[in-house]
């Protein structure tokens, strides 16, 4: 899926091939801003260089761009530490509106057309201001084809494009973080249905993926911000200690460790209950319906995927396997590389290098 809403607002969103350095991708989101940059080496892809600049408090909420001159600040100095002018970049979850479609025709420029003409019944904003992708996902009903689709403001397309442009960094396309992560997360021609659970600082977002495309998602307003101050409130030390803590005991039992086990899981376990309704939801659909695979797996990632104990507590409440994701899983062996990004740290990348991978793959029909 191309999600380049570029063609249709504005001609220079697609620069010349020679302009644009390939492989690149940057995130932004609630903590700050990282940037990637991949490079093809003899032995595969490889990372060539990594970011991260620092949002201040209130700079980027709820994937809306409140303080402009901190976020351009932040992609300036990102996009320089990393060797970066040319990138795909990210629009956020929370903005997003998927949905699923039979539409007529076996041309892409034919399913767009039929969509058009529909699209106040699959997204809820006013037509004029939608900006949308569509991808082929199989045979609908009574020859027709079944398309899934991500639908954005377009103010919000044109913010993201408009800080980029003050940051004097080239867009070559934009693209819904979900499908992302997914590229980055799953191997190329995975065709399972996953459950990926992106745990942030302030939100988790959970995405259901089939053949590594997304076909349901949402955003939870916990993060792992919220387990940092439950350490907090029960030692009564810094943010910095509490964090701190946090990595060192994660969500694991041990003598001596009740109250602290406690006060983690009063947190956790509302994570855990929203997910659960919505996968179950999910499991209960594509049982009854059979429009869909249930999900067979779990795959976390974010800045808090890497809480000791917690693939352990959620495999126990979802009753399928979970795991903590690999985002390098489509780069090179790591027989014959070794990343110089911490593997506890890489799984804050996992959208930056999806979309740097966007340039190394077979894009969407």
């Amino acid at each position: 899926m191309s999600f380049a809403f570029g063609e249709r607002l504005r001609a220079s969103f697609a620069p010349p091939q020679y302009l644009a350095l390939p492989l690149s991708g940057i995130d932004v989101s609630t903590s700050g801003v990282k940037t990637v940059r991949l490079a093809e080496s003899v032995r595969g892809l490889i990372l060539a260089s990594y970011a991260e600049a620092r949002l201040p408090s209130g700079a980027f909420i709820d994937g809306e761009i409140i303080d402009r001159n901190a976020v351009v600040e932040a992609l300036t100095a990102a996009t320089k530490a990393a060797g970066i002018f040319a990138t795909n970049a990210a629009l956020p979850e929370s903005k997003s509106y998927l949905f699923e479609t039979n539409v007529p025709g076996t041309k892409k420029s034919e399913w767009r057309t039929a969509v058009e003409q529909h699209i106040d019944e699959l997204v809820p904003l006013p037509p004029p201001e939608t900006a949308f992708d569509i991808v082929g996902v199989g045979q609908g009903a009574h020859d027709e084809t079944r398309i899934a689709g991500i639908g954005f403001a377009r103010r919000i397309v044109d913010d993201t494009l408009s800080v980029f442009d003050q940051s004097g960094i080239k867009v070559r396309a934009l693209e819904g973080e979900t499908f992302s992560m997914a590229r980055a997360l799953l191997p190329t021609g995975d065709a399972s249905t996953a459950l990926i659970i992106d745990v942030g600082k302030t939100t988790t977002k959970m995405a259901i993926v089939a053949e590594r495309i997304p076909r349901f998602a949402t955003t939870i307003g916990i993060g792992g911000h919220a387990l940092t101050l439950a350490v907090q409130k029960h030692f009564g030390v810094t943010e910095a200690e509490a964090r701190r803590v946090k990595a060192e005991r994660g969500i694991v039992p041990a003598p001596g460790n009740e109250d602290y086990l406690a006060a983690m899981l009063s947190t956790v376990s509302a994570i855990r209950d929203e997910i659960s309704t919505r996968l179950n939801y999910w499991q209960e659909k594509a049982t009854l319906h059979g429009t869909h695979e249930p999900v067979s797996h779990v795959i976390l990632a974010g800045g808090n995927a890497s809480v000791r104990g917690l693939p352990e507590y959620l495999e126990g409440a979802l009753r399928i396997p979970v795991v903590a994701g690999d985002v390098f899983t489509n780069l090179a062996s790591r027989d014959v590389w070794i990343p110089s990004l911490d593997y506890t740290e890489s799984l804050a990348y996992a959208t930056a290098i999806g979309l740097a991978l966007r340039d190394h793959v077979q894009p969407y029909a």
